[in-house]
């Protein structure tokens, strides 16, 4: 299979601590994320950094600027005692197809939902995604995303660290196989703790992030 996963839209680094982690990327990459925008329902923001095509990373953490929302910031970031890459999303070219496939195949990947923000320079993004309780609980199965009109995050002018390979740990890989393929995707997949990693090609070398 290949090494980075059919239809990959993005990849979330999430964080209890934002500008350290976005400190830290740019430490070992020599690249600097840059501001994506807040999230003020949730209590979060985040920065980017493309990861060639149409592939993007987003690292998430609190939003210092706002009080702690009524609900659970996404991604667990309020559970985190250090950065970590929690899951991933692909972008297929019809999502409600594409949910409506993958629950003919046994797999609710959760109803599409409507989300916004804002760029730092003003723009309003909108997108509908899936997330929801029915999301498989490891974050190895992706969400599903579209941009619909909104300029796609990585066209939008990012960093670019080019994206070399996606590869995750899981106890039981043969359960996740099934899930994978019904949202028309593949990941590498190896026994053991739960766990995603990629790597990125940078100007200080070969990077990997988990």
């Amino acid at each position: 299979m290949d090494s980075v996963p059919p239809l990959l839209d993005h990849l979330v680094l999430a964080t209890p601590d934002l500008a350290a982690t976005v400190a830290d990327f740019a430490r070992r990459t020599g690249v600097t994320p840059v501001p994506g925008g807040a999230h003020p329902d949730l209590g979060t923001r985040n920065h980017l950094v493309s990861l060639g095509g149409s592939g993007y990373l987003e690292i998430i953490g609190p939003d210092p600027d706002r009080s702690v929302p009524p609900g659970a910031r996404p991604f667990g970031v309020d559970g985190l005692a250090a950065a970590r890459t929690v899951t991933w999303a692909i972008s297929p070219p019809d999502l409600d197809a594409a949910v409506a496939d993958a629950r003919a195949l046994g797999y609710d990947p959760g109803t599409p939902h409507p989300m916004s923000r804002r760029r730092p320079d003003g723009t309003l993004l909108s997108w509908r995604l899936t997330d929801s309780a029915t999301a498989h609980p490891s974050g190895l199965v992706p969400f599903l995303i579209d941009w619909g009109s909104s300029l796609h995050p990585a066209a939008s002018g990012l960093p670019v660290t080019p994206l070399l390979a996606v590869s995750a740990t899981v106890p039981d890989p043969a359960a996740l196989r099934p899930l994978l393929r019904a949202l028309g995707t593949d990941l590498a997949l190896t026994e053991g703790p739960v766990g995603l990693s990629f790597t990125v090609d940078t100007p200080r070398g070969a990077v990997t992030f988990r």
